[in-house]
């Protein structure tokens, strides 16, 4: 499904509000200044001790095999991320979710929604088998909005080695 499809699609699902049925989705061409300057904008909203990413780094992710950053616009202005990681292991191609970040002033209105469907529908068409992402349970929204699209939560630990 092209993310043209997608908006198409989503803008046909009645369980979307009006302004999810006209959130844009793209995938992120080249790390631009107005990019960059969105990741500055956003990335403090998630966590607050990232460090600023810089134009070599989102240049690594705009431009790698296996990773993808979506932006989501509305009245042209970014206001949401979301990075897809796809990657193949013996078992199958699988996609992982991260560092989905909605800006406060567009939350609940469908952008991170928007966000998930499209991540999704390209993941789906790169052959994936699944997708996971974590979410902290303090993100109380964010974990309904997951839920409420499909994910399920796994019986599993997530362990961590910090190096």
């Amino acid at each position: 499904m092209t993310l043209s499809n997608f908006l198409a699609n989503l803008c046909n699902t009645d369980t979307l509000n009006d302004m999810a049925s006209t959130v844009p989705v793209e995938i992120a061409a080249q790390a631009s200044e107005e990019l960059l300057a969105a990741c500055h904008r956003l990335i403090p909203q998630l966590s607050s001790s990232a460090a600023p990413i810089t134009v070599a780094e989102l240049a690594e992710i705009v431009n790698g095999e296996s990773t993808m950053m979506f932006v989501a616009r509305v009245d042209n202005k970014i206001v949401g991320l979301l990075t897809l990681a796809i990657f193949r292991i013996p078992t199958a191609v699988r996609a992982w979710i991260e560092d989905v970040v909605v800006d406060s002033s567009a939350r609940g209105h469908g952008v991170g929604e928007a966000l998930n469907h499209a991540a999704i529908a390209e993941a789906k068409r790169r052959g994936a088998k699944t997708v996971d992402l974590t979410s902290r349970p303090s993100r109380e929204a964010a974990n309904r909005l997951y839920k409420r699209i499909g994910f399920v939560a796994r019986d599993t630990n997530v362990y961590r080695f910090d190096i």
